[in-house]
């Protein structure tokens, strides 16, 4: 197993069939690493900061890139997303905004909070699995991401 390859990956979106598509599109993109999913921002803190039931960092490791969806329920991406870069510990891991929104103010808003990608989900499953192996080679094969300290 490569070091790229025991990264996880950490799929935050409240969609099941999102997130059902977003893993076999990874799948069918030959990703190999681990994935972990949580429904909503206030379980993707508590992933991230090992609370409540995500307390086990073996169970539960820290991601090495986040697939953050901006409309979930609780507490929404752009809440999330605000409070993981203003964490000293989480700020460097890497968050790829996976929305169905193309709005601009989402995409401005984001980025000036510190996102590393916007993506706009696309609606055909090929489109998608292209989407997802173009991301894969990109933060697996191309860029050189940090190791966990966990």
């Amino acid at each position: 197993m490569t070091r790229n390859n025991s990264i996880c990956i950490l799929i935050a979106d409240d969609d099941a069939e999102d997130r059902m598509l977003t893993k076999e599109a990874l799948e069918e993109s030959r990703l190999a690493n681990q994935l972990h999913f949580v429904e909503d921002g206030e379980d993707l803190l508590d992933y991230l900061l090992h609370r409540g039931n995500y307390e086990d960092k073996l169970k539960y490791p820290t991601p090495g890139l986040i697939l953050l969806d901006l409309n979930m329920p609780r507490m929404d991406g752009r809440e999330a997303l605000k409070e993981i870069k203003a964490n000293k510990i989480l700020r460097s891991i890497p968050v790829v905004v996976l929305t169905t929104s193309k709005a601009e103010e989402d995409i401005v808003k984001t980025y000036d909070l510190g996102v590393s990608s916007f993506i706009t989900k696309p609606v055909k499953f090929s489109d998608l699995v292209d989407a997802m192996s173009t991301l894969s080679k990109y933060w697996f094969e191309i860029v050189e991401l940090p190791i966990s300290k966990d």
